[in-house]
């Protein structure tokens, strides 16, 4: 044999192997498809296929065969042993012989002896039945039971109804002993108890169904298991309809206990009392919110109202201090006119200004009090005591302010910087800032025209054009601060009566000279003053305006509108000391300028208020 020949015989066996699988697969297709073709269906096998016991196919009472009525389920193992010894040796053929010999005919004798051998039979298979736990599981799960459910019964009659039932489905229960329902007496923790264990019920009921197949037939194993399939189908759903039997049993006695019932009233009158105790408690917190906020409220307003008056108080205090003050002044200020008039001890306004503006109300009524009932001498020596007396308060107040800032400055500085911090405070101290005079001013606001934004290095320049050495840093706050202030009409008023010299009066009508400082001086109003005479009257002299009196006795008008320099400084300070809102201002203005009534200070007044204005339109 040559290797041609093996690989031909090799090849030849292979190709044998795969037609051998090949026939495999296509005989197993072939008895599937057959098996599906004469598979019976689930009608060809019905309750007639199945066993039945008895002789005309109708179910025995296994208990009745055995004596075992009166206990049915409840019958022990032993009791259903010795029951059947008892039975079978009462029914056994061999004891039951004489009844055959008691017939005539032979065929009564068979029918009589096969009614025996029936019976007996019967006797073995209930006890075959009964003594195998699965098969009497599933005999007791056909017996005869009341599954009916009561739905409706009387309160009183409750337990009477539902009690029956429940020990009745009982007898299913997994769990033994199952718990009684028990009277209207039954503590709730019991109650809860008992429906707990009923709505989580367990039940060992089997459930055999008249449709169901019977194994023994099965022609195959595969037709065994989809006959198993089939069984457990239909005991699942014979098994969930038990469950709701149940379940349907509890409820409608959970809805009809009168213990549950009992309960949910008075649960939900704990809820409805809790419900009202949170609306009351809500209603009494709001209540003391309110009643909170109210004397709050109250608090608040009465607060205010101390606050206001003693506001108001404060107010009236100030106010009448203030009123005290500016009489005081006004005192002073009309105290002190005879020694300015006079210009004793080069006594100046500003020193009489000062001391106003300076001193206290105290301190001005003492003041006033020494100078009154005085010579202007006098009165002038006592205000220059005043004013050094203050101007040295005022330096000794500085002195010792600096000192105290040097004191503290020195305790916050290490040792040695303290001498050099000191020299800088003191020098800081001495250095005040320079007030800006009206030419300063006025040198400003023509740099700022003459060179406006945009110019190169425009505020050095402008500190070169005003000339005075003034820093860059004060030119600009001056622009800030004086530039941009807008001409008060009160103030430029006041500065206009203060500015204003009066007319010099003349002391005598017949003089021509004016004595001024004790240098007569000529006079240049002496031809407007003196009154010469016609030339028809040359014998008669010239009479001044101080004789010229009316025909009646009164002085002329031209007499009464005459004022001195001290009289209309004095108008120019009363007009300040007295506002236009002053009550009775004319009055109080009157008072203060000696010599002068209501209507002759109204005149002036509007007499120096047209000066004003026209001076003010030609500038």
């Amino acid at each position: 044999m040559n290797l041609l020949d093996l690989l031909f015989i090799m090849l030849l066996l292979n190709s044998l192997v795969v037609k051998r699988r090949i026939l495999r697969k296509l005989m197993t297709r072939k008895l599937v498809m057959i098996r599906r073709m004469y598979m019976p269906s689930s009608d060809s096998y019905s309750s007639k296929g199945k066993k039945k016991s008895g002789a005309d196919g109708k179910q025995q009472d296994h208990y009745a065969l055995l004596g075992l009525s009166h206990l049915r389920y409840l019958a022990t193992e032993d009791q259903i042993r010795k029951s059947y010894r008892e039975a079978a040796l009462r029914y056994h053929p061999d004891k039951l012989a004489n009844l055959l010999l008691a017939e005539e005919t032979e065929a009564a004798k068979q029918a009589k002896k096969d009614e025996i051998d029936n019976h007996f039979k019967s006797v073995q298979e209930a006890y075959e039945i009964l003594i195998d736990p699965v098969k009497r599981r599933i005999y007791d799960s056909t017996d005869e039971f009341d599954d009916e459910i009561p739905t409706e019964c009387a309160p009183q009659d409750f337990f009477k109804v539902f009690g029956p039932a429940f020990m009745r489905n009982g007898r299913w229960s997994v769990a033994q002993p199952i718990p009684t329902l028990g009277d209207d007496s039954t503590p709730l923790k019991d109650v809860d108890n008992f429906y707990n264990f009923w709505y989580y019920f367990k039940s060992w009921r089997e459930f055999p169904h008249a449709d169901e197949y019977d194994l023994e037939q099965a022609e195959s194993r595969d037709h065994k298991r989809w006959m198993e399939r089939q069984n457990a189908k239909l005991s699942e759903k014979a098994r969930k309809e038990e469950y709701t039997r149940i379940r349907a049993l509890v409820d409608n006695a959970y809805k009809r206990d009168p213990r549950i019932l009992r309960r949910k009233e008075e649960v939900k009158a704990e809820k409805q009392r809790k419900k009202e105790a949170k609306v009351r408690a809500k209603q009494l917190q709001e209540e003391e919110a309110a009643r909170a906020a109210e004397e709050e409220r109250r608090r608040k307003e009465e607060e205010e109202k101390r606050a206001a008056e003693a506001s108001l108080q404060h107010k009236k205090i100030k106010e009448k201090e203030k009123k005290l003050l500016r009489k005081e002044r006004t005192r002073l200020r009309t105290l002190s006119a005879p020694a300015l008039s006079q210009h004793l001890l080069d006594l100046s306004e500003d020193d009489v200004e000062s001391l106003c503006m300076t001193l206290g109300i105290e301190q001005l009524r003492s003041l006033c009090d020494k100078m009154d009932n005085k010579e202007a001498l006098e009165r002038a020596k006592i205000i220059k005591d005043a004013r050094g007396y203050n101007r040295e308060a005022n330096e000794k107040k500085i002195d010792e302010a600096n000192e105290k800032k040097i004191d503290e400055t020195n305790k916050s500085q290490p040792n040695g910087s303290v001498e050099s911090n000191g020299n800088i405070l003191s020098s800081s101290f001495e250095k005040k800032e320079k007030p800006w005079t009206k030419e300063e001013i006025e040198l400003l606001r023509k740099g700022t025209q003459k060179y406006p934004k945009g110019t190169s290095r425009r505020w050095e320049v402008i500190s070169e054009f005003i000339g005075t050495g003034r820093s860059v840093e004060e030119i600009l706050k001056a622009t800030k601060t004086v530039l941009l202030q807008k001409p008060d009409a009160t103030k430029a008023f006041d500065s206009f009566l203060e500015k204003r010299k009066p007319a010099v009066s003349i002391a005598s009508p017949l003089s021509t000279r004016e004595e001024v400082q004790g240098v007569s001086t000529p006079s240049k109003t002496e031809n407007t003053a003196v009154k010469t005479s016609s030339p028809g009257d040359s014998g008669k002299t010239a009479s001044s305006p101080v004789d010229v009196a009316s025909s009646n006795g009164v002085s002329s008008s031209s007499e009464q509108d005459v004022w001195s320099a001290v009289q209309e400084r004095a108008l120019v300070q009363a007009l300040k000391t007295f506002p236009k809102e002053t009550p009775q201002r004319w009055e109080r203005v009157a008072t203060a300028v000696p010599g002068k009534t209501v209507n002759q200070c109204k005149k002036k007044f509007a007499l120096l208020r047209e000066n004003f204005r026209s001076n003010k339109s030609t500038a």
